[in-house]
């Protein structure tokens, strides 16, 4: 049996064929190395045919799923089998159906018997099995070995390069006989993390080969597993005067089987680096169409060619060096530690690549309905771009549920030499609502700062087909990935441009009379005059603004010089790495173990204060409650840091500061200094019970220091007034402030009455309900009054 085709399946298990029975042995070897964990277990068993190992798992306790792509397989498995309990029959190609139908908590047993040698894509069929393994779970693969296989069914065997292949990346593994069947028992990670090699040295004086990229209807890239233990791209040396895509094309075919016409063949990129030495120039060629069947011609060159999921790539073992460049050109990032090369990208103008599985359609739409629900998408345009962008395609590293998480998860896309995030692709939800903020209208012209891609087709696709984007960012690794997944994915609205944002866009892509919108998706501390002249009156400016340390997404309408706010949504994003970015300054206290951090204006006189934090702690109660349903403060923080001359906030870095202050390592809170005297707020559990309903808890007010007692009045006052004037039941609905905004230099009796908060571009005036108009002045951080929050 070397069937390939499903049609030929299903003829074998109607005509009543079936496999080897599962054998004594093979159950004695699953109850002993595979028992059921305490609790119960759940088991996968993939390719069960007419369901015998199925029922085997059910007898040892597993309640089980067994899946096969042969409908008269099933139809068997279930007459055969109906009076087995615990086994859900599932009709599912594991290959190339849309996972959905199998338990989304993943299994503790994973079974493959008798057909893991029919699996085309290997590599990508086990490691998305081996990320279904809950902890401790284990993988089997059960299968005949080459060796004791008669020559004429040696396609239905493994031999042991392939075990070894097989094995790889997997923390222990235990291989087992079951008369003459090997049984291997995989657990641990299923993946090695992958590492870019060279070949033996070359006699040569120099190389020069084609490379090529191709991916099937799936959006996965063809590889090839070579007799020399790596992965490799089709590909290899030119002949005589043969250019580089006809190389690749005719590579292609010689080497997979797969036939491409040389007009769907583009150069990309010319790579230069070395080999043992020797210069090496490798030219990446994208194909964007193919016909055949996959096959492998070069059976002495190569193992198998299989196609791979992008995010896999990370840990796929050994790759050949060329290929893991050119991988790169084409999709930056999933790959990484890679060697250094001199690149040469070329403007080829070729077609986005279309492809992506099943899957990601209904997590796509399972994404856009959350986001929908959540009241974040209230605008057909807006909800039909979160169903139609591919947003997987612009995080490639990203497995395809982590890509279309609906809550709050971001992909993080890059880390800085510390580990901190500096790109990402943010959150469906508030991507989501800073367009719906931006109220584009079709044909919009918009300006996005702070790149990646996803978010900038977001906006081109609720400005329509006239509609453009310009993107830009400060990091060159960000531009280029962008461009390349553009041109992979995009629209060809979107223009990316390497520039520090607060520059604004280049004067020669700025529409006559301003851009329609601008949008920028980095936490910003000042708002740079560019992105106001640059604004059409009466657009808009959505952005990340933080105040007092404290980051809302607001937007701005331009109505002359003046910003007008409009909405304010919580929210975190990576911070500014331009012209504008503003470290805040920062007085350690108790040898690291708490920090005061001054986010706007120069750091307060601190001298005395650790002798207060040693001495008798005061404490006021302020009355003002909250229940697990109407926990959201993020309005009192804001309120404080905008209503309080010289606001700071403190912030706990080690688990000491929590015996001092009751503030949790990592955790902040509202403060007030003057002179040696500290108040801050926390709020503490006055309530337990069985269910969050039953729990609550108090804002109380904590001092250190002779004038302790005095600022605590002060911040239970200013709790007070946000209980009284702010707050509401709904956490979405507490009352934002009047918020105006103002180019530097705009004298005081030019301003709005209201509190005003001074930035190096821009003065802000906030005007909070509840609150007497208060006359226009700087902020002032007086040493006997300024307060802190933390962070």
């Amino acid at each position: 049996m070397t069937y390939t085709a499903r049609d030929e399946w299903e003829k074998h298990f109607s005509d009543g064929r079936g496999f080897r029975q599962v054998g004594e042995r093979e159950r004695e070897l699953l109850a002993e190395h595979t028992p059921v964990p305490g609790g119960g277990g759940r088991a996968l068993d993939v390719g069960c045919g007419t369901g015998e190992l199925a029922a085997c798992l059910a007898s040892l306790g597993y309640t089980v799923d067994a899946c096969d792509f042969a409908d008269s397989a099933l139809a068997r498995a279930r007459e055969e089998h109906a009076d087995v309990e615990g086994v859900r029959w599932l009709h599912l190609d594991i290959e190339r159906d849309d996972p959905a139908p199998l338990h989304e908590e993943g299994y503790d047993l994973i079974t493959l018997r008798r057909m893991y040698p029919f699996v085309q894509d290997r590599g990508r069929v086990l490691h998305g099995l081996g990320e279904r393994l809950r902890d401790g779970g284990a993988l089997v693969v059960i299968t005949p070995v080459a060796e004791t296989t008669p020559e004429e069914r040696r396609k239905i065997a493994l031999d042991e390069d392939e075990i070894a292949v097989l094995v790889a990346g997997w923390k222990t593994v235990e291989r087992l006989d079951a008369d003459n069947l090997a049984v291997l028992v995989l657990r641990g990670p299923c993946h090695a993390d992958s590492r870019a090699v060279e070949k033996r040295p070359t006699t040569a004086h120099a190389l020069t080969g084609a490379l090529a990229i191709v991916t099937d209807e799936a959006g996965r890239v063809l590889l090839g597993r070579s007799r020399r233990g790596m992965l490799e791209l089709p590909g290899g040396k030119t002949r005589g005067p043969e250019d580089f895509a006809a190389a690749a094309v005719r590579e292609l075919a010689e080497e997979t089987g797969l036939v491409a016409d040389p007009a769907d063949a583009y150069v990309v990129t010319m790579l230069v680096d070395d080999s043992h030495g020797i210069p090496r120039l490798t030219a990446v060629v994208r194909i964007t169409a193919w016909t055949g069947t996959l096959t492998n011609p070069e059976a002495d060159k190569f193992d198998r060619w299989e196609f791979l999921d992008l995010h896999a790539l990370a840990c796929v073992g050994d790759v050949f060096v060329p290929a893991a460049l050119a991988i790169d050109s084409v999709w930056p990032g999933v790959i990484s530690d890679l060697p250094s090369v001199v690149s040469y990208p070329l403007a080829a103008d070729r077609p986005s690549v279309p492809g992506e599985p099943g899957e990601a359609v209904r997590l796509r739409q399972a994404m856009a309905q959350t986001v929908i629900d959540g009241g974040w998408a209230p605008s057909e345009p807006v909800r039909d771009a979160l169903r139609t962008v591919p947003r997987h395609r612009f995080a490639p590293e990203a497995n395809l549920a982590a890509a279309y998480d609906g809550g709050d998860r971001a992909v993080i896309t890059r880390r800085d030499e510390t580990g901190t995030a500096i790109s990402s692709v943010s959150a469906a939800w508030l991507q989501a609502d800073m367009l719906e903020s931006l109220r584009l209208r079709p044909s919009a012209i918009v300006f996005e700062a702070g790149s990646g891609g996803y978010n900038a087709e977001l906006i081109a696709h609720v400005a329509g087909r006239d509609g453009r984007v310009v993107s830009v960012d400060i990091d060159p690794w960000v531009v280029r990935r962008t461009r390349a997944f553009l041109t992979e994915a995009g629209s060809g609205r979107v223009t990316a441009v390497e520039a520090d944002a607060p520059l604004g866009a280049p004067a020669h892509l700025v529409p006559r009379g301003g851009f329609d919108g601008s949008m920028i998706t980095y936490n910003c501390w000042d708002i740079s005059p560019a992105w106001r002249e640059q604004l059409a009156e009466g657009g808009r400016l959505v952005l990340p603004l933080e105040m007092g340390g404290y980051t809302r997404a607001i937007a701005f309408e331009r109505r002359g010089e003046v910003l007008h706010a409009h909405r304010f949504t919580y929210c975190g994003f990576v911070r500014d790495q331009g012209q504008q970015a503003r470290p805040a300054p920062v007085v350690t206290l108790l040898d690291g173990a708490l920090a005061l951090r001054f986010d706007d204006g120069a750091a307060a006189d601190t001298e005395g204060l650790e002798e207060a934090l040693r001495g008798r702690r005061h404490e006021v109660a302020t009355g003002v409650t909250m229940g697990a349903a109407n926990s959201y403060f993020g309005s009192l923080q804001l309120y404080a840091a905008t209503t309080l001359a010289g606001f700071c906030r403190l912030a706990a870095h080690q688990e000491s500061a929590e015996a001092v202050t009751g503030i949790a390592k990592h955790r902040d809170a509202p403060a007030i200094i003057g002179g040696s005297s500290l108040a801050y707020l926390i709020h503490v559990q006055t309530k337990d019970g069985d269910s969050p309903q039953g729990k609550e808890w108090e804002w109380v007010v904590r001092a250190f220091g002779e004038q302790g007692p005095a600022l605590a009045e002060r911040l239970v006052a200013t709790v007070l007034a946000w209980d009284r004037h702010i707050r509401a039941e709904a956490n979405d609905q507490h009352a934002d402030p009047v918020l105006t905004v103002h180019p530097a230099g705009t004298p005081d009796h030019a301003l709005p009455a209201g509190d005003v908060l001074e930035k190096a571009h821009c003065r802000l005036v906030f005007r909070w309900p509840g609150r007497d108009a208060v006359l226009p002045r700087p902020v002032e951080r007086p040493v006997a009054d300024v307060v802190a929050e933390g962070v």
